[in-house]
């Protein structure tokens, strides 16, 4: 997912100018103006993208008709709908966690960890920029549930 950074204003309203290519570094101050701007821009143009895919599944939805005059044709293609729909329905509770996520972002806890208070390697929000925890937060989170399920 390519990110175009350009003109993002923080929660304050200042406008921060990051060059296209820019890529938060460790070196820089964790979460200060500029990742917040870069996270900012990569979450919002992933929330423009899932929406622009939407339109088009509506649009092709009133385009195409399921009325298929062969059974096994419109069996076919009720199947591929219903996948789109699948897909639609994981996509919109996906535009919740982005919307999460920038507020996290607006309320300066964006990128720590909501477990630990640990800063989110830049690796793993640079992968998943909607995540919550850490990796390791993330591990025992996940064993637990496994040991819970098991139970």
């Amino acid at each position: 997912m390519a990110t175009a950074v350009s003109d993002v204003a923080d929660p304050k309203g200042t406008e921060i100018v990051l060059d296209p290519d820019y890529r938060p570094y460790p070196d820089e101050e964790f979460m200060g103006p500029r990742q917040q701007a870069y996270f900012r821009a990569k979450l919002l143009e992933w929330k423009k993208s899932i929406l622009r895919e939407a339109k088009g599944t509506l649009a092709q939805l009133q385009t195409d008709s399921l009325r298929e005059p062969d059974i096994t044709d419109r069996a076919s293609s009720e199947t591929d709908w219903s996948i789109e729909f699948r897909t639609r329905d994981r996509q919109r509770k996906l535009i919740a966690k982005i919307d999460a996520a920038l507020r996290r972002i607006e309320e300066g806890e964006y990128g720590y960890c909501e477990v630990t208070g640990e800063p989110i390697s830049l690796g793993r929000l640079e992968a998943r920029p909607i995540a919550t925890m850490t990796v390791e937060a993330q591990e025992r989170h996940e064993r637990n549930e496994k040991v819970s399920r098991d139970e």
